[in-house]
């Protein structure tokens, strides 16, 4: 169970969603924005301290949600969400994988 001071949030001036412990940063996914259409996710990383608490499949879900609200398409090139994604089949019609 994770803690309810963990929260998820946009951080879009870093180009990237985080993941929060009151004030302090405990990880994040970031993105870059290749064009219009896509975000491109780029890298996925949790501080050691808060491992093993299943955040970084919190924050993923958390940003694809987001992406899709917003008319989105995704491009998973962090091997994190790319393999997050072989397991949530629901973000399939909004994957575009990299060639």
């Amino acid at each position: 169970m994770t803690d309810p001071a963990i929260t998820y949030v946009h951080a879009p001036e870093h180009h990237r969603y985080e993941i929060r412990d009151g004030a302090e940063l405990a990880g994040f996914t970031q993105y870059r924005l290749p064009d219009d259409e896509h975000v491109d996710f780029v890298h996925t990383e949790v501080d050691d301290k808060y491992a093993g608490q299943g955040l970084a499949g919190g924050v993923v879900a958390f940003a694809l949600a987001d992406v899709r609200a917003r008319g989105k398409r995704i491009i998973p090139h962090c091997p994190y969400v790319a393999r997050w994604l072989t397991k949530h089949h629901e973000y399939d019609d909004i994957t575009d994988w990299p060639a």
